[in-house]
């Protein structure tokens, strides 16, 4: 009986640019695989048949099948099993932190790394990307029923998607003058580059989707205007778009910027291309970045590549309690960005123009876990310090927009502004109204959002053929 093929513990790493070159600009970070990685690193999958990867999925990715076929050299057989569960491939395998979902499963995992599900996810999307004769995707035959679909970020794409393919007529509104959502104002073009997400849109178009821009709904529309207007169903995907801010002293002085807002400026108006395009951001020398999750480290990393000469990361937690993808606090290191843990702001300090030039923080330490199951962080008593600065970005989350739940009766919402829906459903109280995404969920990541907009289309679909 022949010896079993040793398996390839170590999985192939991604290239990437330098930091020293791409802490200047706004190229994508990560290079992508050649064939010929992505092929090896597919033969590293030993295709057990528990398919945890699977079920790690938040949208059950056919992994298995689509790296066997890479595997083998079947690059369409690759994009078919891919996309039949997934809709934006391109998005997910840059964004969608698979280190704690499907390859987080890995059977290889136990022994060594786990295969590299995402990197071969991204390379498998990339390459049907450049490929001039694409075939038309299936779609059933129209049921005659109309589905408005409102907000085009990962959650209202994913559930127009799959509606559309099983045969209804689906409007999707998006208030924005592009489709994308978050992925569009939010994510920098070094981390997820906007050509991506429009080729991603584009395919969504193909299947029949009509989407409007411009399309506040709340104002030109209410959902029951739209209701009224013979649309058979709603999904609700706007997403959590309303910045947290602190309640400090000063927060309100010059140069002291949301998250949002430094982000939006930055990515979906272009200010990183100025002056071809003349969006306004303050010329910052030292930026402090107050958080820890994926969006402070997108605001630093923007910062530093905007020209500044220091940029900090403020984190009232430890590098352990760091919420931020541990590759994407990798990179903002190796970039140069600097992390303040354990660090919180008191007070912001500003000159007699109304401008900030000093941050008052305060020393911290970690006591008993919270509600969070992360230590509480405590404040060191005469800890205070001061930090030279002349921009601030205030990344602490986001809430819901209120304007659809205060012009909708019989919505339900959370304290926290949230819309209240039935988990495996999206099924809100008012009738024929679904939602999903950050909208219900709070921020969280794309694939997530994803999730809840399949879960809502098969439910919509249920509900629309009685």
């Amino acid at each position: 009986m022949a010896d079993k093929p040793k398996i390839n513990l170590n999985r192939i790493k991604m290239p990437k640019q330098e930091p020293e070159i791409r802490a200047h600009n706004f190229d994508e970070v990560a290079t992508g695989y050649t064939l010929e990685m992505a092929k090896e690193e597919a033969g590293r999958c030993i295709q057990c048949k528990k398919r945890n990867c699977v079920a790690g999925c938040p949208v059950n990715v056919n992994i298995p099948e689509f790296v066997m076929a890479l595997r083998d050299g079947d690059m369409w057989g690759a994009v078919d099993q891919l996309k039949a569960n997934n809709a934006l491939p391109g998005i997910c395998g840059r964004v969608c932190p698979q280190e704690s979902q499907c390859e987080f499963v890995c059977t290889l995992g136990k022994k060594g790394a786990p295969i590299a599900i995402g990197r071969l996810e991204r390379f498998v999307a990339d390459w049907e990307c450049d490929q001039s004769d694409k075939p038309k995707p299936q779609i059933a035959p129209s049921t005659g029923k109309k589905v408005a679909i409102v907000g085009s970020g990962p959650a209202g794409l994913t559930t127009a998607a799959d509606l559309a393919k099983l045969g209804h007529q689906i409007t999707l509104f998006e208030a924005l003058h592009v489709a994308g959502g978050v992925l569009m104002y939010g994510i920098p073009e070094f981390r997820l580059p906007k050509g991506i997400v429009q080729g991603e849109v584009d395919y969504v178009k193909t299947l029949g989707v009509d989407v409007r821009l411009n399309s506040v709904i709340g104002k030109i529309d209410t959902i029951d205007e739209l209701l009224a207007d013979s649309y058979d169903a709603i999904f609700l995907g706007t997403g959590a778009g309303l910045p947290m801010f602190l309640g400090l002293p000063g927060e309100n002085l010059n140069g002291i910027y949301s998250a949002n807002e430094y982000l939006t400026r930055t990515n979906l108006m272009k200010a990183y291309l100025f002056p071809e395009y003349d969006t306004p951001i303050k010329k910052s020398r030292r930026v402090v970045v107050i958080g820890g999750g994926n969006v402070a480290m997108d605001s630093a990393r923007c910062a530093m590549r905007l020209g500044a000469e220091e940029v900090y990361i403020v984190y009232r937690r430890s590098r352990e309690e760091l919420p931020a993808r541990a590759e994407e606090v990798e990179n903002a290191e190796e970039e140069g960005i600097i992390f303040k843990l354990l660090t919180n702001p008191k007070r912001f300090i500003g000159d007699e123009n109304g401008w900030v030039t000093q941050m008052e923080c305060l020393e911290m330490e970690l006591g008993e876990p919270d509600d969070s199951g992360r230590r509480r962080p405590i404040v060191k008593e005469g800890s205070e310090f001061l930090i030279d600065v002349d921009t601030v970005v205030v990344a602490l989350g986001t809430t819901p927009n209120p304007l659809i739940p205060s012009t909708t009766p019989g919505l339900d919402t959370t304290r926290k502004g949230t819309v209240v829906a039935e988990e495996e459903t999206g099924k809100t109280v008012k009738d024929k109204v679904w939602a999903g995404g950050d909208l219900v969920t709070g921020a969280a990541t794309v694939i997530s959002a994803m999730g809840a907009g399949k879960r809502a289309a098969a439910a919509i679909d249920a509900y629309l053929k009685g």
